[in-house]
């Protein structure tokens, strides 16, 4: 088993490869933020049209997709040049958040292998309460042209 690499966060250019190429971080109004903490990644996402269900309450769907979406930008983090895809989410809702709210997730690599990274996600709404806690596994695979 590979130890963790205590490598700080810069997801800048991710980010800007993000506003031109991806949909659905964008669609839904997800915004990664660099960190100093090591093999810790961060999003915040407002609470709003784009990603509550019908009763006003941000969509369990738009939380587990936040945490797909940041633990991929984790690991392209800190894989440059491969693709980085997830394989399995899953996650559990424990407190809704009203339209209007933001909510935070924090990302924590919990393992970095040549080709598996295992991210644990937690999200919180504005007051620090916990919302959802997703866990993410990501295969990374060389980078190469896609066929279509």
């Amino acid at each position: 088993m590979e130890q963790l690499n205590l490598t700080t966060m810069n997801v800048e250019k991710i980010k800007e490869m993000l506003r031109r190429h991806d949909g659905l971080s964008n669609t839904l109004g997800m915004e990664f933020i660099s960190t100093p903490e090591p093999d810790t990644c961060k999003a915040v996402m407002k609470v709003d049209e784009r990603n509550k269900q019908a009763f006003g309450f941000l969509s369990g769907g738009a939380s587990l997709a936040l945490a797909e979406n940041l633990a991929g930008v984790g690991s392209i983090a800190l894989c440059p040049g491969k693709i980085c895809v997830g394989i399995n989410v899953s996650g559990s809702h424990v407190k809704a958040v009203l339209e209007g709210d933001t909510v935070t997730a924090w990302g924590r690599l919990q393992f970095k292998g040549n080709t598996l990274h295992e991210w644990q996600i937690d999200i919180t709404d504005s007051s620090g309460d916990l919302i959802s806690t997703v866990h993410v596994t990501n295969y990374i695979m060389k980078s190469t042209t896609p066929k279509r």
